[in-house]
């Protein structure tokens, strides 16, 4: 039987490139057997091969190489238990994150399949929402430079820094300025919140109930006169204004390079009038 492999050899059995066998020598991870001293050659012996297996395992576990060289050095049975707990909680916390990361990846996904299949954007019509949680900041704001710098505000006061998912920001229009006829003066900025994704109790949530809702190809700053056909629409419908209303853009600029693909939803809850 073979008694040394080439560090090549040993790559190719293990399947790992042969910088790698080299910056293992380089740290003390992992030494050859043996060093031609003309030629520089590196030798491994075929008992080393199960030390080789063992560090891929715990490198394939998530065990960092510092961790894996102190295991080796050490070869403790408690500590090493106690490196996989540490490494099972690591996995148990990316395996949570993964599964908010997948749910909001699955909202976006349902949102826009709806948004595309919207037929007669401008039409409006009435349909019931369930409660949502958000976190809000209030702020006037009129621009789009001045809904970025709520925002920012808004992520900073968080226990921690929520990404923003297409789709979850939304701005509110104070029932009093729907009266008005304001609909360009926001008095908030919020993030929707996922079912799981709280935010440390700061969230409050948009009531459930019927929402009069009209969809349109534009952004915030096309919105007047959608505003103006969806408020008709409520009032020939004999309904009254509920409370603030609800825009949110779910299709814009950076999900589609084409301006009529863009998709704002205008939602504000009703209340039957008397």
């Amino acid at each position: 039987m073979k008694k040394r492999y080439a560090i090549g050899e040993v790559a190719k059995l293990h399947h790992i490139p042969i910088g790698t066998l080299r910056y293992y020598d380089a740290i003390g991870l992992f030494r050859p057997a043996e060093v031609d001293e003309n030629s520089g050659y590196r030798y491994y012996s075929l008992e080393q091969f199960e030390q080789l297996d063992t560090i891929c395992y715990l490198k394939f576990l998530g065990l960092s190489l510092k961790e894996i060289q102190q295991h080796l050095a050490a070869r403790d049975a408690t500590h090493f238990l106690t490196l996989l707990r540490q490494q099972q909680q690591i996995t148990q916390e990316a395996i949570r994150k993964l599964g908010l990361i997948n749910q909001q990846i699955e909202t976006r996904i349902q949102e826009i399949e709806r948004a595309l299949q919207v037929e007669e954007p401008g039409a409006p019509f009435v349909k019931f929402m369930p409660a949502r949680g958000v976190v809000s900041i209030s702020e006037q704001v009129r621009s789009e430079p001045e809904i970025e710098l709520a925002l920012r505000k808004l992520q900073s006061r968080l226990d921690q820094r929520l990404p923003l998912f297409i789709g979850m920001v939304g701005l509110t229009v104070s029932k009093e300025n729907l009266l008005k006829q304001k609909y360009d003066e926001y008095n908030s900025v919020f993030i929707l919140q996922e079912d799981s994704c709280g935010a440390s109790g700061q969230e409050r949530y948009l009531s459930e109930g019927a929402y009069g809702c009209i969809y349109f190809r534009g952004r915030h700053s096309q919105s007047r006169p959608y505003y103006e056909r969806l408020l008709q629409f409520v009032a020939e419908q004999h309904y009254e204004i509920g409370g603030d209303a609800v825009e949110r853009t779910i299709i814009d600029e950076y999900v589609s390079k084409e301006q009529e693909a863009y998709l704002t939803e205008i939602q504000v809850p009703l209340m039957k009038g008397v």
